[in-house]
């Protein structure tokens, strides 16, 4: 199914694999009746069935509230197509070794069934939502989620990396709030913010950014601050809108160039782009708790009980596959930013953790973009520059030092 279909949508995904299998059933059908004198007519039922709900998915492309809401009808229909099949198989093959090679299968049909069902009720028991802080600000044909706290200017915009909502910055936006403004947001499809049409590229992703903080009202110029795959979300804005910003903290991000400069990445975005597509479609079938990851214990209550909601979510996981869909389009569109001359700019490196193969060059580059820039290299880990309550302290003062770079015109003090 992946190696046909690798990275595409949830319903693709599902609908491909129903009718594989219905494939199956229906070669078991015309086989048995053309090859043996023991047809099995019976066959001809999970493959009509499975069948049809395989092209209805492909011809209907339902979205994650259709899916979701289907969560209640699916399980039990497949429980009893299960149960049916096994008892005229039984029946039919007299338990002969036939019968048993079939029996993986209708146990597999049988588990997803349980599973889908397990989560379907998960889901409808779960807490509500968290309170959410900030606002929703309509941009268009969709609304997306701000929170900003602080005062002063210029204003800090926190840029998350893959997966990575509002929440993740629990630690640094309260810091930098002392400083400055500052505001973090989530992409379109993520927490609190409205899924929207269209690719998830850096262009969409800034415009997006780009009228959100218009019509919110916040002023510009802004000092962008991107984390992992944040920082070419926020190269691209720089590219798009030049005067808008004052300044770039690039913490640990990802590189313009990943693809060529890093000779593992090519392989490694591969197998990430088919595993972000199978996650939303593991997590109906009731893998969601072992998808989730550890909450991070150094967060406040409120952004922990955040990343508590919204993590492995059918609606979280979605989005993560179209955006890493996108990452290949994004990083050429990160590309057209070759400068940002006096701008200030602070690239952070963590050194602790495993490194791909051309990491510390291709931050070396990152570093390039203005002659002023400084280059810290932090004993902390990708991650941990945003979740760990000591490491984090490096991502803000990279922040606070640009803010005070951009407030006096000077360059940024510090390695």
């Amino acid at each position: 199914m992946l190696g046909v279909v690798p990275g595409a949508p949830e319903h693709v995904l599902i609908g491909c694999g129903l009718l594989g299998l219905a494939l199956g059933w229906a070669a078991l059908a015309l086989a048995s009746s053309a090859l043996t004198d023991r047809p099995q007519r019976w066959a001809a039922a999970p493959a009509a069935a499975l069948g049809a709900v395989g092209a209805a998915l492909l011809l209907l492309a339902p979205g994650d509230r259709a899916l979701s809401a289907a969560g209640w009808v699916w399980p039990p229909f497949l429980l009893a197509l299960t149960a049916w099949t096994t008892a005229r198989a039984a029946r039919s093959l007299q338990l002969r070794v036939s019968f048993w090679l079939l029996c993986p299968a209708l146990v597999l049909l049988m588990l997803a069934s349980l599973g889908g069902g397990a989560a379907t009720v998960r889901t409808a028991l779960a807490d509500d939502p968290p309170s959410m802080p900030g606002e929703l600000v309509d941009v268009g044909d969709h609304r997306l989620h701000l929170s900003c706290t602080g005062s002063g200017s210029p204003t800090v915009v926190l840029l998350g990396g893959m997966g990575e909502t509002s929440a993740a910055w629990g630690l640094v936006q309260p810091a930098v709030a002392g400083t400055t403004r500052v505001c973090s947001y989530d992409r379109a499809g993520q927490a609190w913010s409205d899924s929207a049409p269209g690719a998830k590229d850096g262009v969409q992703v800034a415009d997006d950014l780009h009228a959100l903080l218009r019509r919110a009202g916040e002023p510009g110029p802004y000092v962008l601050a991107g984390h992992s795959v944040g920082g070419p979300y926020a190269m691209v804005y720089a590219a798009e809108h030049h005067d808008d910003v004052a300044g770039l903290v690039l913490l640990d991000s990802a590189s313009p160039f990943q693809f060529t400069l890093l000779p593992d990445y090519p392989g490694a975005y591969s197998f990430m782009r088919r595993a972000a597509a199978l996650l939303p479609v593991l997590q109906r079938l009731g893998a969601g708790p072992l998808l989730a990851s550890d909450v991070p214990a150094d967060l406040l209550p409120a952004p922990r009980s955040q990343v508590r909601a919204f993590d492995s979510s059918s609606r979280e996981l979605r989005g993560l596959r179209e955006e890493v869909a996108a990452y290949p389009a994004l990083f050429e569109q990160a590309q057209a930013l070759t400068g940002i001359g006096s701008t200030p700019l602070v690239v952070v490196t963590a050194t602790d953790g495993d490194r791909q193969a051309g990491w510390a060059s291709a931050q070396a580059e990152l570093a390039g973009l203005s002659p002023t820039s400084s280059h810290r290299l932090v004993p902390a880990t990708h991650t941990s520059l945003l979740l760990d309550a000591a490491d984090s302290d490096h991502s803000v003062a990279a922040i606070e030092d640009v803010v005070q770079a951009a407030r006096s015109s000077s360059s940024v003090s510090g390695p």
